[in-house]
């Protein structure tokens, strides 16, 4: 896959925040290339070249990781359709009915794949690119929000950070994850080269990346626990952790979805 940030950048796209390393392949699609792409091996910065999307892979491992680990990506269509209901919800029983509520207000994809349903650079089904002014995810209208009510970079940059803040997801394996993470990156830096017509910071991106690395993280949904615990599976080392960015705390993600249902 093409890999537009610095080592650095990409180095912390790789992090598990829980789990102080990076993260995992969760996939054995690699394990031709040797030991070190088994699943339950760290993703390296020097082996990021041999990640494709999901439409790049050929026909036959597609249908493999849907039938080993039900993978479906969702056509930009229903993700659309899905998106604007959650819209349309948010408007209708929002409180503080303002574009700053609506950019700070959470959202969730769950075992996000690639991230579809927070950002449609591309068409996830048929890697169809997709022009800025048309993209439906999550995150995308929060920036054309902002795009759209502010003029004034730093202040962009603040309700970028705050709009990143906002959105959340998890993911088993690791090159949807990363995938994920990159799109999710690379998104906020055309939605301020599109309004500003240039590049952010490198201090900007590396922000960023550290805020995606905590809200996209990886998780076995079943047990939300890290992939392939080898501890004591209900440790509270296991349970993935999140950040709330807005009191400034780490939690265990078990304990908002108990709380959320």
């Amino acid at each position: 896959m093409e890999l537009n940030f610095s080592e650095d950048i990409l180095k912390i796209l790789l992090k598990d925040m829980t789990a102080d390393k990076n993260i995992l392949w969760a996939t054995n699609d690699y394990k031709n290339f040797g030991e070190k792409y088994f699943a339950d091996k760290e993703i390296k910065i020097e082996q990021l070249n041999i990640i494709e999307p999901r439409f790049k892979k050929i026909r036959e491992k597609q249908k493999l990781r849907t039938r080993d680990m039900a993978e479906i990506f969702t056509p930009y269509w229903i993700c659309n359709e899905q998106n604007n209901l959650i819209d349309a919800d948010w408007f209708d029983n929002a409180e503080n009915n303002n574009w700053q509520a609506y950019v700070e207000s959470n959202r969730l994809e769950i075992t996000c794949g690639e991230a579809p349903y927070l950002v449609s650079r591309y068409d996830a089904t048929s890697g169809d690119p997709i022009p800025i002014d048309d993209r439906i995810g999550l995150l995308d209208r929060k920036l054309r929000v902002i795009s759209k009510n502010v003029e004034d970079v730093e202040q962009w940059l603040t309700w970028a950070v705050k709009a990143v803040q906002s959105i959340y997801g998890y993911e088993f394996q690791g090159d949807n994850l990363f995938i994920a993470r990159n799109n999710i990156l690379m998104s906020v830096k055309e939605y301020f080269q599109h309004k500003f017509s240039f590049e952010p910071s490198q201090g900007f991106l590396k922000t960023t990346a550290e805020i995606i690395s905590w809200n996209l993280w990886q998780m076995d949904g079943l047990t939300n626990t890290i992939p392939y615990s080898t501890t004591d599976l209900f440790s509270d080392d296991n349970y993935c952790r999140i950040k709330d960015w807005r009191e400034n705390k780490i939690l265990k993600f078990i304990e908002v979805f108990k709380e959320r249902k």
